[in-house]
C-alpha cells in the first residue's frame, strides 16, 4: 500500500506530499519500520520520517520522528552491498545526511523505492539550481512540525541524530562508496513544478567502482502525480507514436580513448580533444591504465585520477562551455562524459556501471566502464573496456566482451537495460586485438607504404568481426592511420625493447546504432607519453529531439485512451510453459529456458515475481528470471528467461543436500490474478563448493560418491559400511593437491599468474577432470589453472582459516609468533591445506624475474580468499583497513619459514 495518502493526512493545507515509502530505519545491529517521505511547501521541501505501529499504514499509526529541510547540505547515497550482490529484488540501503544528521535506511527493491529516491533528488536539484527568491527563510513552514517531533523508545531504536551515533552507523558499511547523486542544473523553481519519478538508482559494479556526479535534467514532467505502475505503460504507448512529436537533429560528438601507460598528465591534450575548427557538442574519453600502481590495482585506489580529470577538463575546446556528465572509473579504466552547458538540460537518467572481467571475474585491472544516458528523447550507452592483452589470447578477448555485454545492466529503469537496449552504443577502449600470421618487419614495409587495408586483413578484431564471434551488429570507421601500439614511451619510435613488439591497432572506437555518421576516425600522434597513440572518432549523429506542444497532444490522447481502457477491461495473459525442467546443473555452468507471456486482454498489463508469503526473495539464490518485472501492450508477447546458475554461494547447501533445484514462483499480475511457475533441475554434485574434511574423507572422485554418502560427510558423518570406504583420511583434498601439483611443474615462471584470468572453456574442463578422475592428467593453461584454484578457494564453505579464528587472526596480524599460535589450534586438515598452499606460494616467489610477483601481491590476492569472514558479517568488514589485515596475516607466512 502506498504510504502517500496517509502522510498527505498529517499536513497543513497547502502542502503535499510528493513520494513516500515504507522504509527501515537502521543502526548498529537494530532495525525498525519507518516511513520516509518528502513534503512540498510553496517555499521548498522537506524530509520526514514517521515511526510505524503497523504495516500497512494508517494515520493515527503515524508519528513524525525526523524533519529535516531538503536544501544544499542535504545528499542521498545509495549504498553498495557486497554481500547482497547475488540477491535479486533485495533491499536497498541509502544514506540519507543533511543538517548535521546521518540516517541509514533500507528501502524496498522497485520502482516504488527508486521513484522516491529520484524525487528527493529532484527536490535537491531544485533547491541548489534555482533558490526560491525573495523568501528570507523558506524553511521556516517546517518549524510548526520540529515542535512536534517525539523521540523514539530507545529500548526499541535511537534516531541517528548525534555526531558520534552517525559516525558508528557510517562503518557499518563500506568505505569507498559509488556516489549516484546526479547534480541538476535545469529544473525551474515555481509552485506548478510537476515531477516524475524513475530518474535514478544507484551507480556501480564490481571491485568498487569509483563514480563522479555530474548533471541530470528531468523531462516527461506530465507523468506527474499518476500511480508508478502506469508510467512505463504510458511510456510505451508514447513510444509507439513517437514520431508524432519528434524530428531527428544531428549533434557532433566526440569519442576517444587513450591507453597511457600509468603516466602521468604531463601533456597538453588540447592536440587531442581540440583539433577540430567547431567544438563538439558532446565528449566521451576513454583511459585505460590510468594507474598501474598495486593500491590501484588491489584497491582501486588511483592518485593518478585527479590530474588526468583536470587534463582532460582543461583540453576541453575553447570554443564552447562544457559541463561534466559524469566520471566513472575502475582501477585503471576512466570514463569521462562531458556535454556542452547549454544541452545539459536535455540529458536525463544518468547512470554508470562497471564490469571487471580479470580474475575470477572480479579484479578490475581489465574489464569496462560505461556510462548511458537519455539525450532529449534518444538513449545512448558509452562503453570504454580494456581487455586481455597478448597477441595469442584473441579467444580471451572475445571472452571478456561478452562478459561486458552479459554482466553490465543499467537499474535505472525496470527492468534493466543491457548496452544493446539503447539507441546508440559508442564503444571505445584498448581492445588489444593484435596483427596475427605476419612478421613484425613487413608489418612495418605496409606500414611505410601506408598499405593498410593490406595489414588490416591480419588483424584480429577484423576476422573475429567477420566470422561473428563478437561485436556483433557494430561498425567501424575506415581505418587510415598507422598502428597505435607500441612506441617506445616519449617518441614515435617503434617498440625497441628486448620483447619487440608488433605493430597492432589496439585502439579503437567502434558503434552500432541509426543515424550516425563517421566525420573523422584519426590516431593523434603528437601525444607521446605513452607507449600508445590517442585515437578519436567524429561522429555526426541524429537525436529525436521533442516538440513539447505535440509531445503533450499525444500524451492526453494516450491518457485519455488509457482512462477508457482501464474503467472497460481486466488484464488477462496466457504463459506458453508453467513447468520448467532443468537437467544436468554443473557448478558454474548456467543453463536457460524461457518462456513467452502474452497479454490477450484488451488493456496493457503489468506482471512482476513477487516473494511467497514469509520469503524475503522472490526466487531461490541459483535462480533468476529476466525480466522478473514487465509491461506488455494488448497482443503482444514477451520472452521471460529463467537462468539457473549455481555459483559458490550456492553450491554448498547443495552438495549438503540442505537445498535443491526446486522452487515455485508466483507471477502476480497487477490488477489481476497470480499464476505459479515451477522450476525442477538436477545438480551433479562438484568439488567446488564442498568442504575440506568432506573431500578429506572421499578417496575417488566425488561423482563416484553417493548422494547420501555424500550428505553424510558434509554432515561430519562419514560413514564406513564398505571396504573401500574404511581408509585413513588423505591429509589434504586431492583436488587441491592436483592443482598446485600442476602449477609447481608448469607455472613457476608464468607472468601475471593469479592475476590473468583464464578461460571459461579450460575451466570447466577442469572442472569436470576433478570431479570425474578423468583425463589422468589436468588439462588447461596455467591461467585457467590459477583461476581454478583461487575459485576453488572462494567456494569453500568454511574457509581454509576457519571462521571462528577470524577475528583473532585481524588482531594478531602484525606479530608471526602469534600468527604460528593461532595456526596451530586449527584443525589439523585446515592446516594442512594452509601450509601447503602457503608453502606454494613461497616457492613461486623464488621465481620472481620471471613470474613478476611479490609477496603484497600474493598475500592481498589469497588474503581474502584463506581468510574470510561469514556472508553476513562481510558488509561491515569488507573494507581497506580489513583487508589490508588480512593481507598482512597471509604475509607473514609468506616472508617468514613455516612449517605447521
Amino acid at each position: 500500500m502506498d504510504p502517500s495518502g496517509t502522510v498527505q493526512e498529517t499536513l497543513a493545507s497547502g502542502e503535499k506530499c510528493v513520494s513516500a515509502v515504507d522504509a527501515v530505519l537502521v543502526q548498529d545491529l537494530v532495525r525498525g519500520s519507518r516511513v520516509a517521505a518528502l513534503v512540498e511547501s510553496k517555499t521548498g521541501f522537506g524530509f520526514f520520517m514517521f515511526s510505524t505501529k503497523r504495516m500497512p499504514v494508517q494515520g493515527s499509526d503515524l508519528t513524525l520522528e525526523k524533519v529535516i529541510p531538503v536544501k544544499e547540505d542535504f545528499t542521498v547515497e545509495v549504498i553498495d552491498d557486497p554481500a547482497k550482490a547475488h540477491l535479486i529484488g533485495s533491499d536497498v540501503p541509502v544514506k540519507l545526511c543533511g543538517s548535521g544528521q546521518v540516517l541509514l535506511l533500507e528501502l524496498p527493491f522497485g520502482s516504488k523505492s527508486g521513484n522516491f529516491l529520484t524525487a528527493l533528488r529532484r527536490a535537491i536539484s531544485l533547491y541548489t539550481s534555482k533558490p526560491p527568491a525573495g523568501v528570507l527563510q523558506p524553511f521556516a513552514w517546517l518549524q510548526r512540525y520540529t515542535r512536534k517531533l517525539v523521540t523514539a523508545d530507545l529500548t526499541e531504536f535511537d534516531p541517528l541524530s548525534s555526531t558520534s551515533q552517525s559516525q558508528v552507523a557510517e562503518n557499518m558499511f563500506e568505505d569507498n562508496f559509488a556516489d549516484s547523486l546526479p547534480e541538476q542544473s535545469s529544473s525551474t523553481w515555481d509552485d506548478t513544478q510537476s515531477w516524475t519519478a524513475g530518474d535514478s538508482e544507484p551507480d556501480g559494479g564490481s571491485s568498487e567502482p569509483v563514480v563522479r556526479g555530474g548533471s541530470v535534467s528531468t523531462m516527461g514532467p506530465m507523468l506527474a502525480n499518476r500511480p508508478s505502475v502506469r508510467e512505463p505503460i504510458v511510456k510505451m504507448y508514447m513510444l509507439k507514436e513517437e514520431a508524432k512529436y519528434t524530428h531527428v537533429k544531428s549533434f557532433r560528438i566526440f569519442a576517444g580513448t587513450w591507453n597511457v601507460n600509468g603516466q602521468p598528465a604531463t601533456e597538453n591534450l588540447k592536440a587531442w580533444l581540440a583539433t577540430d575548427s567547431m567544438p563538439p557538442d558532446l565528449y566521451a574519453v576513454g583511459f585505460q591504465e590510468l594507474d598501474l600502481s598495486k593500491e590501484a590495482f588491489l584497491f582501486n585506489d588511483s592518485a593518478r585520477e585527479e590530474e588526468w580529470v583536470k587534463a582532460v577538463t582543461h583540453g576541453l575546446h575553447p570554443g564552447a562551455s562544457y559541463r561534466r556528465v559524469r566520471l566513472i572509473r575502475l582501477v585503471g579504466m576512466m570514463l569521462l562524459v562531458f556535454v556542452r552547458s547549454e544541452h545539459n538540460k536535455f540529458l536525463s537518467q544518468i547512470e554508470a556501471q562497471t564490469v571487471g572481467t580479470g580474475i575470477m571475474g572480479k579484479m578490475g585491472n581489465k574489464g569496462g566502464v560505461a556510462v548511458r544516458f537519455d539525450f532529449h528523447n534518444t538513449s545512448f550507452c558509452i562503453v570504454n573496456s580494456h581487455l586481455a592483452a597478448h597477441t595469442e589470447l584473441y579467444e580471451r578477448r572475445n571472452q571478456d566482451y561478452s562478459d561486458i555485454c552479459a554482466r553490465m545492466q543499467f537499474s535505472l529503469t525496470q527492468p534493466p537495460l543491457t548496452i544493446h537496449k539503447h539507441n546508440v552504443v559508442l564503444w571505445v577502449g584498448d581492445l588489444n586485438y593484435r596483427l596475427s600470421d605476419i612478421e613484425n618487419n613487413d608489418v612495418k614495409t605496409l606500414i611505410d607504404k601506408k598499405m593498410f587495408s593490406d595489414l588490416l586483413s591480419h588483424d584480429q578484431l577484423t576476422r573475429q568481426m567477420a566470422e561473428k564471434n563478437v561485436f556483433l551488429d557494430f561498425k567501424e570507421a575506415t581505418v587510415n592511420f598507422i598502428p597505435t601500439y607500441k612506441y617506445d614511451p616519449g617518441t614515435d619510435d617503434w617498440d625497441t625493447s628486448e620483447k619487440c613488439r608488433v605493430p597492432a591497432w589496439c585502439d579503437r572506437v567502434l558503434w552500432k546504432g541509426d543515424s550516425v555518421s563517421v566525420v573523422e576516425y584519426r590516431s593523434h600522434r603528437a601525444l607521446k607519453l605513452s607507449d600508445h597513440k590517442p585515437v578519436s572518432c567524429l561522429f555526426d549523429i541524429g537525436v529525436k529531439v521533442i516538440d513539447e506542444d505535440n509531445y503533450k497532444r499525444v500524451f492526453e490522447e494516450v491518457i485519455r485512451k488509457l482512462d477508457r481502457l482501464e474503467n472497460e477491461f481486466l488484464p488477462s495473459v496466457s504463459l506458453s510453459c508453467v513447468e520448467l525442467k532443468f537437467e544436468h546443473i554443473k557448478f558454474l555452468e548456467p543453463q536457460k529456458r524461457t518462456i513467452s507471456i502474452t497479454n490477450t486482454g484488451q488493456v496493457p498489463c503489468q506482471f512482476e515475481f513477487i516473494c511467497k508469503l514469509d520469503e524475503k526473495e522472490y526466487c531461490k539464490p541459483w535462480l533468476s528470471v529476466e525480466p522478473y518485472l514487465g509491461f506488455i501492450m494488448p497482443g503482444d508477447s514477451y520472452p521471460i528467461e529463467f537462468e539457473v546458475y549455481v555459483n559458490k554461494n550456492t553450491a554448498a547447501r547443495l552438495n549438503s543436500g540442505e537445498d535443491r533445484l526446486e522452487d515455485i514462483l508466483v507471477l502476480h499480475l497487477d490488477g489481476g490474478k497470480d499464476y505459479f511457475v515451477t522450476v525442477q533441475g538436477d545438480y551433479i554434485p562438484s568439488c567446488f563448493g564442498s568442504s575440506i574434511e568432506a573431500l578429506c574423507n572421499m578417496r575417488g572422485p566425488i561423482r563416484e560418491v553417493p548422494v547420501a554418502r555424500l550428505v553424510d560427510l558434509e554432515a561430519g558423518s562419514p560413514s564406513k559400511t564398505s571396504p573401500e570406504d574404511s581408509f585413513d583420511p588423505l591429509p589434504i583434498p586431492k583436488e587441491i593437491w592436483l592443482l598446485v601439483d600442476h602449477l609447481y611443474k608448469h607455472a613457476l615462471h608464468q607472468e601475471d599468474l593469479f592475476q590473468q584470468p583464464g578461460l571459461h572453456s579450460e575451466i570447466e574442463e577442469i572442472r569436470d577432470c576433478l570431479d570425474t578422475g578423468m583425463p589422468d592428467t589436468i588439462p588447461g593453461r596455467p591461467h585457467s589453472m590459477a583461476e581454478c584454484l583461487l575459485m576453488f578457494l572462494e567456494s569453500l564453505p568454511e574457509p581454509v582459516v576457519p571462521y571462528q579464528y577470524y577475528t583473532s587472526c585481524l588482531d594478531s596480524c602484525s606479530n608471526f609468533e602469534l600468527c604460528k599460535q593461532l595456526m596451530s589450534q586449527v584443525p589439523e586438515h585446515h592446516r594442512n591445506v594452509f601450509k601447503y598452499l602457503t608453502a606454494f606460494l613461497r616457492e613461486l616467489l623464488n621465481y620472481t624475474d620471471d613470474n613478476k610477483l611479490d609477496p603484497k601481491t600474493l598475500a592481498m590476492i589469497f588474503g581474502g580468499l584463506l581468510l574470510r569472514p561469514k556472508r553476513d558479517e562481510g558488509r561491515r568488514q569488507n573494507n581497506q583497513q580489513t583487508t589490508r589485515r588480512r593481507a598482512t596475516f597471509i604475509y607473514q607466512f609468506l616472508v617468514n619459514p613455516y612449517d605447521g
